[in-house]
């Protein structure tokens, strides 16, 4: 490419036989002492040599000769500047070719190369040629690189021992642009916009010309190290040779070809490239989300995500992180932080510890633990000044002070520094944990966080953590968790899949394998739909633990068409700071249907449904298990169903609109209806039966309706005669009120059918 031809550029200053001028003894610029008049030179016309020349008397240290038009110093030309000189009589000077260098108001640009190489010239007569090649870019080759420079006044030097006379031929300017430029038509040089690449010039101002000039051609960043100091955005496509170092609080963004690969190209360090990319992904990148090209990201430390954009501490537009793999490198980074802690507690503010020593070392999102606190409480703020920890929920037993304890976990991705972050996706990403670090720890607040496609391979710790509501609105959709402890007895294990917080999660397609738990749910309105969680072992009559942990008793939640494969489905109210029933709800607001419940090689004692109330005075009040198909293979369990008494039992007496229907039993010794259809034979004559449903109604309760009783073919008196009497109920008899009675005018045996509920339906 030559500007010469292509722009019009007209280089060439005019020979020295048009006369001197134009040719300045100073700086070239308006105003400065021409050859013309000063007498320190004249013109010859006829050398031998050069036909016409300029012939001077070197009078000062440094004789300058330059022309004073103005050459122009346009991003990505260069130009060759070459005199031809000779020595004529006296004392031998050295040559180089140099210039003045201007902005556009005609002021001297500071901090460039003015001068050429210099060349002593040794014998009179002898024609030395000199050049020197000016440009903005710092290119192999380039003499004097002039960034941030309009134009030049260029010509000559001569320097030494004064007295001496030279002539020198007619100077030539021409445009060597195309010896620099590869493929000039098709890229843009950073390099020839005045970009560096020290690793200390910011070369923010060059990328940003190259990118102006580019007009859809693809920015060459080569070989070195280019450092910007402001924010960049690149419209243009951008290869990379050389490497960019960006400070945190500058944004680096490739719009045109926005994908981890060309960040790694451009920083050489995938943990850095991924931290820039994904401060662009949320500032103006002009793309929805982040394609990881199928690269694997190793990890030496957990990502600090909201670090990588300390300008953000909320964002809200719909990201999408996608297509790769994250994997933890071996080190004491990967170490949980254990800090121990008095602290005081009061149900007056629920979410509080105070008083709190040691509170320095406590960090945002550890788990909380000590005596009265619910599974899976997390410190959400700390508050050094105040001696506060504010916790993810309130503790269930805890008035007082005691001792907690405090563990911060350490995850592969951990976007607890934002205060809020709602509709980030994550899609089709791996998190190869590696029993080294856990999963995904969640912002303290946000809405509508989206996981899908994922796999979460041995997590440590956990996979899925919320400290807050960032969960709100969670979707955890056709992922995998694979636990880290499989070959551990169910009774070993210490991981947890996911634990919620907040209300509207939806957990769709997944399969979980392995873990202590599947899901610790926190809020209501929880859709639990098509997953399958096993988290059983092999040891015969083994223990089973809760996969699913509902911990709002009244969660408004659905469980449908789930695979449930050794372990139960758990609810409780351990995050009710006064866990004991007085005027709040109590259990109820749940569907479980059409699910399947598996079971092998277990105690009979276990069942798939457990409630466990932490406070006395709680009932049903809301209950449907419809269509599930039960089994236990390897041996028999006694029931589905039941409630955990440690803490405190059901109050049976005030159970209501409860729906065990339609459920199929394999393996199961006491089958469950809910209201339930059974039969009794009375032998022997009475006016008063007295009919035991237990142990076939839900959880064991008493006997409160009784809907129907139709007789099985005649009733008889004591003679056989046929009688035809309508009896009345007597609900809730004998000591545990599991029994009711029915009763005839007349003693009469035989046989009836009753329908019998354990609950008040309205």
């Amino acid at each position: 490419m030559n500007k010469a031809i292509t722009d019009g550029l007209a280089l060439m200053p005019p020979p020295f036989a048009a006369g001197l001028g134009t040719w300045s003894s100073g700086n070239g610029t308006p105003g400065s002492d021409t050859y013309a008049g000063s007498g320190g030179g004249v013109f010859v016309p006829a050398d031998q040599d050069f036909g016409g020349c300029l012939e001077i008397l070197k009078t000062a240290s440094t004789q300058r000769l330059r022309w004073m038009g103005q050459s122009p110093i346009l991003p990505g030309c260069y130009l060759r500047v070459t005199a031809r000189v000779k020595a004529i009589a006296g004392s031998l000077p050295a040559v180089r070719i140099a210039g003045f260098a201007a902005n556009a108001q005609g002021n001297a640009v500071g901090g460039v190369t003015t001068t050429g190489p210099s060349t002593q010239l040794t014998t009179y007569g002898e024609v030395v040629e000199v050049t020197a090649i000016i440009g903005t870019g710092n290119r192999g080759g380039v003499d004097m690189v002039w960034s941030n420079v309009a134009y030049g006044h260029l010509g000559l030097d001569l320097t030494g021992p004064s007295g001496g006379v030279v002539r020198i031929d007619d100077i030539e300017i021409e445009d060597v642009t195309s010896v620099f430029v590869r493929k000039m038509m098709a890229q843009v040089d950073v390099r020839d916009y005045g970009a560096r690449g020290d690793g200390v010039t910011n070369d923010g101002p060059a990328f940003k010309a190259a990118d102006a000039a580019a007009d859809g051609r693809t920015i060459l960043v080569p070989a070195g190290t280019y450092f910007l100091g402001e924010h960049v955005t690149l419209l243009n496509r951008v290869r990379f040779e050389g490497t960019m170092v960006v400070p945190p609080q500058f944004r680096f963004i490739l719009q045109k070809n926005f994908d981890l690969t060309t960040y790694i190209d451009a920083f050489g360090n995938e943990q850095m490239a991924f931290r820039k990319a994904f401060q662009a992904l949320l500032n103006f990148s002009d793309h929805e989300g982040l394609d990881l090209c199928g690269r694997r990201i190793n990890l030496d430390a957990p990502m600090d995500m909201q670090a990588a954009d300390p300008s953000r501490t909320t964002f809200a537009t719909r990201r999408v992180l996608r297509n790769g793999q994250f994997q933890p490198n071996s080190g004491p980074a990967w170490n949980d932080i254990v800090v121990t802690s008095q602290a005081s507690y009061s149900t007056n503010n629920a979410t509080r510890l105070s008083n709190v020593a040691n509170i320095a070392n406590i960090r945002v999102g550890s788990l909380v633990t000590g005596a009265g606190v619910g599974r899976e409480v997390y410190v959400t703020a700390v508050s050094i000044s105040q001696q506060r920890v504010t916790l993810s929920k309130p503790l269930f037993g805890a008035a007082g002070t005691q001792t907690y304890t405090f563990r911060r976990f350490q995850y592969l991705l951990d976007f607890s520094g934002f205060d809020a972050l709602s509709q980030f996706v994550i899609s089709d990403v791996e998190l190869q944990c590696n029993g080294i670090a856990s999963g995904v720890m969640l912002a303290r607040d946000g809405l509508t966080f989206a996981m899908r496609d994922c796999f979460v391979t041995k997590p440590k710790d956990r996979g899925i953590t919320s400290i807050g509501i960032g969960c709100q609105g969670l979707l955890i959709d056709r992922c995998q968790f694979l636990s880290n402890e499989q070959p551990l007895n169910v009774s070993q294990r210490t991981t947890i899949a996911i634990n919620t917080n907040a209300n509207d999660i939806k957990l769709r397609d997944n399969r979980v394998v392995m873990f202590r738990h599947f899901c610790i749910v926190g809020g209501s309105g929880a859709l639990v739909t098509g997953n399958h969680w096993f988290h059983g072992d092999t040891s015969t009559s083994g223990v089973r633990q809760g996969g699913l942990i509902i911990t709002t008793p009244n969660p408004k939640m659905m469980i449908t068409g789930n695979y449930i494969d050794n372990n139960s489905i758990e609810w409780t109210n351990e995050y009710s700071v006064n866990p004991a029933f007085t005027n709040q709800f109590s259990f109820g607001g749940l569907t479980i249907t059409g699910n399947t419940f598996t079971v092998n090689n277990v105690a009979a004692w276990f069942s798939w449904i457990v409630i466990k109330p932490y406070g006395p005075g709680h009932f049903i009040s809301g209950l449907s298990v419809v269509g599930n198909v039960f089994r236990a293979l390897n041996g028999v369990i006694t029931r589905v169903e039941r409630v955990d008494t440690t803490f405190a039992d059901l109050d049976y007496g005030r159970m209501r609109n409860i729906v065990f229907q339609g459920n199929a039993f394999n393996g199961i010794s006491e089958f469950v209806h809910n209201p339930l259809s059974m039969t009794h034979q009375q032998s022997s004559n009475s006016r008063t039966w007295t009919i035991s449903p237990d142990p076939n109604l839900p959880f064991r309760g008493w006997a409160r309706t009784i809907e129907a009783v139709t007789p099985v073919r005649q009733l008889t008196d004591a003679a056989g005669r046929a009688v035809y009497e309508a009896p009345y109920a007597v609900p809730e008899t004998g000591s545990s009120r599991r029994r009711f009675q029915i009763v005839f005018n007349t003693p009469v045996s035989g046989r009836v059918r009753c329908v019998v509920r354990m609950d008040n339906p309205f």
